[in-house]
């Protein structure tokens, strides 16, 4: 059972409601899955955003940015937003992210490498420097200098800094979905 009381949008003050409209109507409404239920209260981590509508603006804005406003491709990204997922155990991401990942292309084979925090096969040389960076950072919470001199130069600096802010993104939400006991949805839509 969620620790958190589920906010619906009738009772939202002004700063929540800005806010569920940010989440709710911003570049996630075509994700994956859906950011509200029947009864239009966000799912997943959003709800718990609504309880520090400033801090939630902020997260909210990051979280979009590092989806949708990023050097790395679809397949990258969702491979490494896996990784985080894998490293924290959080059912809740691994629900919303493989089908996203799935439909960049990425195999159940990769799926299955991924959620054991090993490289995959069948890589692209840009996707496997990002895995080895990300599974770096997740395994020492550092990259050690070896790895970074070998992967800089296919990712390149824009991209170390989006994969680390991504890993730190990914971790604060697993930990709110931990921490405020979100469960998966029994079905999915």
């Amino acid at each position: 059972m969620t620790r958190l009381p589920r906010l619906s949008p009738a009772g939202l003050d002004d700063d929540q409601r800005a806010l569920y409209d940010a989440i709710a109507g911003g570049p996630r409404a075509g994700g994956p899955f859906p950011l509200t239920d029947a009864a239009g209260v966000l799912t997943g981590p959003f709800n718990a955003m609504l309880f520090a509508p400033s801090t939630g603006q902020a997260l909210q804005g990051l979280g979009a940015a590092v989806r949708y406003e990023t050097a790395l491709g679809d397949r990258a990204r969702e491979l490494a937003i896996l990784a985080v997922t894998a490293r924290w155990d959080c059912a809740f991401e691994r629900y919303a992210h493989e089908p996203a990942a799935r439909a960049a292309g990425a195999t159940e084979a990769q799926l299955t490498a991924v959620g054991a925090l090993t490289l995959p096969d069948g890589l692209s040389t840009v996707e496997a420097a990002v895995l080895r960076f990300v599974l770096a950072l997740l395994r020492d919470e550092d990259v050690d200098d070896v790895t970074y001199t070998d992967v800089l130069p296919t990712i390149g600096n824009r991209v170390a800094v989006e994969l680390t802010t991504l890993v730190g993104y990914y971790a604060t939400l697993a930990l709110q979905l931990r921490v405020f006991r979100v469960t998966v949805p029994v079905e999915r839509p």
